[in-house]
C-alpha cells in the first residue's frame, strides 16, 4: 500500500453518506459532519470530525465533498466558516439544526401521531431546502430567478423555524438577515412584526392545504389536464446470474398496449445496477398523462426483464457459449389504477413489492406472459422489484417546481406514447416509436426452426448508418443499432418490443429503417459462420412529404446474398410494404420471386411492425402539410386555405403554433395585396372556434402563450381590422354574411391578435401611425354599433364585446372608448334584451376601464354617467333587480 501523504493546504469537507468504521484505525462518520482532512492515500483520507478533534482515523474519500472554508484564529480557538455565499451558509446551518430535530421526531413519532405528521412536514421542508441549495450553488440562475429563489428560501426557513418553535429571523426587504448591532430598535421591532405577519399568513395557507381531504386531492387530480407518476426503483431481487435489462412502463391490460415509453435500467450479474453510481438514484417520472388516460379502467406498472448472456442458462460449457444474446426472462406487474387516479393516498416513502414471474416455457413470449400475469397471480418466491411511487399533478415543468425533492435533475423523464392533451408552444418533439410486432420465418433447409434475431439500423439514402439514433428506453444512452430478443426455435415470434427512433428533422426525407434477420446459434463457433438470411426496410417519409402513418405495417421480406442486402441500390427502389400503393409491382415480384438487384421477394417470410409518430413538425395529413409548406407550391395556397376546415381538429391543434405561423406569414408576405386576406382570416376564425370547442378547450392556454411569446406579425392588425369591418358592414346592411356568427364568437381572440400586432408595430416603428390606428379602431366600433340594430346578432355582440376591453384599453384612448361603449348600449331599444344588457354591463363595470384614474377621470365619469342612468331605469323591471344588485 502507498504511504500516507500530508495535505499541502488546509482541506475540509462535508460527509455525504454515513460510514461505519470496520477497523480500529477507521473513523465512523455521520452524514452532515464537517471533517478536517490531514492526510490522503489511494482513495482514503485521514483526519478528524470538527466537533470531536480528539478522535482521529481514516475514512473513504468518496464519502466526502470537499469545501472551501475560512479559518479564523480567536485566541486558542479555531473558528471555521464556509466560503460559500451567506444564503447558502444559512441554508446549511438551518438544515443541520432541523436535521437534529428531525431525528428526535423520528424516535417519538410512533408514540405520538402528531409527531408523525410533524416528522413528515419537516422532511418535506428539508427536501425543498436541499434542492434549492443545489440550485443556488450551481451559479447558473439569472438575476431575476435568483432573486425569486432567494425569497422562496428565506420564506421557507422562517416558516420552518416558526413551526419548530425556534427563534424568528428578521430580515431586510432583500431577505438578508438584519444585524442587531447596526439596526435601530424601532426598525428591528417593525421587521419582527412584518416577519410574524408573513409567517402567520403562510401557516394559514399550509393548514388549508393540509386540510384538503382525500376527495379534495382526487378532485384536483381529475381537474388537471396533465398528470405524472413518480417511481423510485429501490431494489431488484432476482436470481439471474447474468446481466439483465429491466424495461418499466405504464400498461393498459384491457387494450393490452403500452401507455408510456420504457424506462430502462441495466442490471448487473452481481445484483446491483450496471452503473454503480446509479445506486439509490433510479428515479423516473412518467409524464404527459391526460384525463383520458386516467379514465382507463385499469393502469398497470409493468417491468419486462430481458437476460443478456448465453442462449440457455443451463449450459455449463463456458468455452462454447455465444454471449450477448438477449433472451426473455420474466415480468413483474402491479395494478396502480387507484394510486395514479388519486383514490389511494400514496406516501413517497412507502415501498411496494412487485412480484417477479419467470418465463417457464421456451415458447412463452414476454407479452403473452404479461397478459397471463395481469389476470392471475402465482408465487414469486420473494423475487421482484421494490419501488416507491407517487401520483403528481402537472406537466414536467410544474412538477419540477412543486416537487423538487422528488423530480430533480437526475430524475429520468419517460414520456407518453402519444401527445399530451396540451402541447405548449416551444414543446418541439420529433419522436417515432417503433414496435417490433411479430414475424413468420420458414426453416428452409434447416432441420429445426431458426433462432431469429432482428437487427434494425437507421440508414440514409446512401446506406450510411445514422449513429446514436435509437433509444431503447428513457434513461439509457442512444445506440447505433437495435437487436431483438431471441425466442428459441420459434416459427412465429411475437416480440412486441417498443423503442424510439430520434432523427434530426432535416434528415427525415433521406432516412429509412433496415431490418436484418439472422439465425443465432448457442455455440459460438457455429454462430460466427452465420450470415443474414433476409432483410426488410421501410421509409419514414412518403413521396408526398407526409410521414409514415401510425399503425401496423406488414413489410416485404427479401432474401439473397447477405452483402447485397446492405447495398441500398439493391432494395431502395422496391416496394417496402405488402400493402404498398404500387401493389401491382409487389404482386408481380411475389408471384415470380424474381431477382431484383440481387434480391428476391420471400413469399414464406413476413415481418410486422407498428409505428407511432409523435412529432410537432411532421404531419400525416397531406392538406395540412400543403399549408405548412405553402411556399413550395404557392399555386395550391388558396385551395389549402379553403380546405383547412376539413382537416381533423386533433391534427390542427397538434400543429397549432406552426399553423398560426404559416397563416400570419402568408398575410405578411402578401401585405401589398388583399388576395389572401379573407381566406387567412376565415382560417384563423376556424382555429379559434376549434379551441372554443369543449374537446380542445385546454388549448386556450396554448393560444394565449402563442400570442404573448411567439406571435410577431406587425402588419396583421391592418388586414384583420379591414376584413372584420367588411363582415360587420355587410351584415349591418342586412346582406348575407355566412362567417359573421363565427366571427363574433371569436371576437376576443381577434382583438388579442389586433392589439398585440399593433403593440409590436408601435415598438418597432416608435409609435408611428397611432392616429391612423385609433381612427380605424373607432370606425370598427361604429360598425359594431350599426350592427346592434340587427336583432339576430345583438345578443352575441353583448356577450362577446366586453371580452375585448381588457386588450383594447391598453392601446386606445379611454375617454373615446367609454363614449363608444355608451353609444353601443344606446343602440339597443330600452325595452329589449334587458337581462342580457345587465349581464354585459356587469362585465364592463368589473373591467380596468371602469377603475381608471388620471387627468381624464372627470370626463370619463361624465361618459359613464349616462350608462348608470340606463341601469337605474332598468331597476323598474323586477326580474333584473337581482342581477343589478350583483353589479
Amino acid at each position: 500500500m502507498a504511504p500516507w501523504t500530508k495535505t499541502i493546504s488546509e482541506r475540509y469537507g462535508v460527509v455525504k453518506w454515513n460510514f461505519v468504521a470496520k477497523a480500529e484505525k477507521q473513523l465512523s462518520l455521520v452524514i452532515g459532519d464537517t471533517v478536517h482532512i490531514q492526510e490522503s492515500c489511494e482513495g482514503w483520507y485521514k483526519g478528524y470530525v470538527i466537533k470531536n478533534k480528539e478522535r482521529k482515523g481514516a475514512f473513504p474519500a468518496s464519502f466526502i465533498v470537499l469545501k472551501e472554508v475560512i479559518v479564523e484564529k480567536r485566541g486558542d480557538e479555531e473558528i471555521i466558516t464556509s466560503a460559500e455565499m451567506p444564503l447558502v451558509k444559512e441554508v446549511t446551518t438551518t438544515l443541520r439544526e432541523w436535521g437534529s430535530i428531525w431525528k428526535q421526531l423520528y424516535v417519538v413519532r410512533r408514540l405520538d401521531s402528531s409527531k408523525k405528521e410533524r416528522f413528515s412536514q419537516v422532511q418535506r421542508l428539508m427536501w425543498d431546502l436541499m434542492e434549492w441549495r443545489s440550485q443556488l450553488l450551481s451559479g447558473t440562475l439569472p438575476s431575476d430567478e435568483f432573486k425569486e429563489l432567494k425569497q422562496k428560501v428565506t420564506s421557507k426557513i422562517d416558516y420552518g423555524n416558526k413551526i419548530l418553535e425556534l427563534d424568528v429571523v428578521v430580515r431586510d426587504a432583500d431577505g438578508n438577515i438584519l444585524d442587531p448591532e447596526r439596526a435601530s430598535v424601532i426598525s428591528l421591532f417593525r421587521a419582527h412584526e412584518d416577519a410574524t405577519a408573513k409567517i402567520t399568513e403562510r401557516i394559514k395557507e399550509e393548514q388549508s392545504n393540509v386540510q384538503l381531504d382525500h376527495s379534495g386531492v382526487s378532485a384536483r387530480i381529475q381537474s388537471s389536464p396533465t398528470h405524472s407518476l413518480y417511481v423510485f426503483v429501490r431494489n431488484f431481487v432476482c436470481r439471474i446470474g447474468e446481466d439483465s435489462e429491466l424495461f418499466m412502463s405504464l400498461y393498459d391490460p384491457i387494450k393490452q398496449t403500452n401507455i408510456s415509453e420504457n424506462y430502462l435500467v441495466r442490471w448487473g450479474d452481481k445484483g446491483l445496477p450496471k452503473d454503480i453510481e446509479m445506486l439509490n438514484s433510479l428515479k423516473v417520472v412518467f409524464t404527459d398523462l391526460g384525463n383520458k388516460d386516467l379514465a382507463r379502467e385499469k393502469i398497470y406498472l409493468i417491468c419486462q426483464i430481458v437476460r443478456v448472456g448465453r442462449m440457455d442458462l443451463k449450459d455449463t460449457n463456458h468455452k462454447k457459449w455465444t454471449t450477448g444474446l438477449r433472451r426473455p426472462f420474466g415480468v413483474a406487474v402491479m395494478d396502480i389504477s387507484d394510486i395514479i387516479k388519486g383514490k389511494t393516498e400514496c406516501d413517497e416513502e412507502k415501498q411496494y413489492f412487485i412480484p417477479f414471474h419467470p418465463v417457464i416455457a421456451e415458447n412463452d413470449f414476454l407479452h403473452t406472459l404479461l397478459n397471463k400475469v395481469t389476470t392471475s397471480r402465482g408465487d414469486s418466491g420473494g423475487q421482484g422489484l421494490w419501488v416507491t411511487m407517487k401520483a403528481l399533478v402537472g406537466d414536467i415543468v410544474q412538477i419540477r417546481k412543486e416537487y423538487p425533492h422528488l423530480v430533480d435533475r437526475s430524475t429520468v423523464v419517460a414520456r407518453k406514447l402519444g401527445f399530451p392533451e396540451i402541447i405548449m408552444p416551444g414543446d418541439i418533439r420529433n419522436d417515432i416509436y417503433l414496435t417490433l410486432h411479430s414475424g413468420d420465418f420458414d426453416k428452409y433447409n434447416k432441420t429445426t426452426q431458426k433462432n431469429v434475431e432482428v437487427i434494425m439500423l437507421v440508414c440514409d439514402e446512401e446506406g450510411k448508418v445514422m449513429p446514436n439514433s435509437i433509444c431503447l428506453g428513457a434513461g439509457d444512452r442512444p445506440v447505433n443499432e437495435y437487436r431483438s430478443v431471441i425466442y428459441y426455435q420459434i416459427k412465429q415470434p411475437r416480440w412486441m418490443e417498443t423503442f424510439k427512433v430520434a432523427i434530426p428533422l432535416e434528415e427525415m426525407p433521406r432516412i429509412h429503417l433496415r431490418f436484418m434477420f439472422r439465425h443465432r446459434s448457442s455455440q459460438e463457433s457455429k454462430d460466427k459462420s452465420e450470415r443474414n438470411f433476409a432483410m426488410a426496410f421501410v421509409r419514414l417519409m412518403k413521396e408526398d412529404g407526409t410521414v409514415l402513418r401510425d399503425g401496423i405495417h406488414e413489410l416485404t421480406v427479401f432474401k439473397g446474398d447477405s452483402k447485397r442486402m446492405e447495398e441500398v441500390s439493391s432494395y431502395l427502389s422496391l416496394p417496402s410494404e405488402r400493402s404498398h400503393s404500387d401493389s401491382h409491382k409487389a404482386a408481380t415480384l411475389m408471384r415470380s420471386s424474381s431477382s431484383v438487384g440481387g434480391l428476391s421477394v420471400s413469399s414464406r417470410d413476413t415481418l410486422t411492425i407498428a409505428t407511432l409518430v409523435c412529432s410537432t413538425k411532421l404531419t400525416q395529413n397531406v392538406g395540412l402539410l400543403g399549408l405548412l409548406k405553402w411556399r413550395t407550391r404557392p399555386e395550391m395556397l388558396k385551395q389549402n386555405l379553403q380546405e383547412l376546415k376539413l382537416i381533423d381538429g386533433e391534427e390542427v391543434v397538434k400543429f397549432l403554433q406552426d399553423t398560426l405561423d404559416a397563416l400570419f406569414n402568408i398575410m405578411m408576405e402578401h401585405s401589398q395585396t388583399d388576395d389572401y386576406d379573407i381566406l387567412v382570416f376565415d382560417a384563423l376564425i376556424y382555429i379559434i372556434g376549434l379551441i372554443a370547442d369543449r374537446k380542445f378547450q385546454h388549448f386556450n392556454t396554448v393560444l394565449e402563450a402563442y400570442i404573448k411569446q411567439h406571435f410577431s406579425a406587425t402588419l396583421a392588425y391592418k388586414k384583420q381590422m379591414s376584413v372584420l369591418k367588411t363582415y360587420l358592414d355587410v351584415s349591418s346592411r342586412g346582406e348575407a354574411c355566412e362567417p359573421i356568427l363565427r366571427t363574433l364568437k371569436a371576437l376576443e381572440y381577434i382583438f388579442k391578435f389586433i392589439v398585440r400586432s399593433r403593440m409590436l408595430y408601435s415598438q418597432l416603428y416608435e409609435g408611428k401611425e397611432q392616429a391612423e390606428f385609433e381612427e380605424s379602431l373607432k370606425s370598427l366600433f361604429e360598425s359594431i354599433n350599426n350592427l346592434m340594430k340587427s336583432d339576430y346578432t345583438t345578443t352575441l355582440l353583448q356577450q362577446y364585446l366586453p371580452t375585448v376591453l381588457q386588450d383594447v384599453e391598453t392601446v386606445f384612448d379611454a375617454k373615446l372608448l367609454s363614449k363608444l361603449l355608451y353609444d353601443f348600449y344606446t343602440c339597443i331599444p330600452p325595452d329589449k334584451l334587458q337581462k342580457q344588457k345587465v349581464a354585459s354591463m356587469t362585465v364592463i363595470v368589473g373591467s380596468k376601464l371602469f377603475h381608471r384614474q388620471g387627468k381624464e377621470q372627470a370626463e370619463f365619469e361624465e361618459s359613464l354617467k349616462s350608462l348608470f342612468e340606463s341601469i337605474n331605469n332598468l331597476m323598474k323591471s323586477d326580474y333584473t333587480t337581482t342581477l343589478l344588485q350583483q353589479v
